[in-house]
């Protein structure tokens, strides 16, 4: 079911994350009910993977299928994250709407 919500935001399995950590993460966006579902279905799924690491009390190897599905998942998480758009600052707002009245 999560694959089907999040398919149409183009996820690729190999996100760039260098791309990710040059994204404003500052800056509030809006996040349409659609990507809040995703981000709502891979963080259940984050959560559920993590959970079982605790309960089985194994140790997170670097080479762990469970490890690798949690990292994918994330980075999932944050393809979608990083795709809403960005809320332009009041600052922002101003200068667009005294911009508009000036020409």
């Amino acid at each position: 079911m999560a694959t089907s919500m999040t398919a149409d935001f183009s996820i690729s399995a190999s996100t760039n994350l260098a791309s990710a950590s040059s994204v404003l993460t500052n800056r509030r966006r809006r996040i349409t009910p659609r990507a809040g579902h995703a981000l709502e279905i891979l963080g259940h799924a984050i959560e559920y993977l993590t959970d079982e690491f605790v309960h089985e009390g194994t140790g997170m190897t670097a080479g762990s299928s469970q490890l690798e599905a949690v990292q994918l998942l994330m980075a999932l998480n944050r393809q979608v994250y990083f795709e809403c758009p960005v809320v332009p600052t009041l600052g922002e707002r101003l200068r667009a709407a005294l911009n508009l009245h000036a020409a």
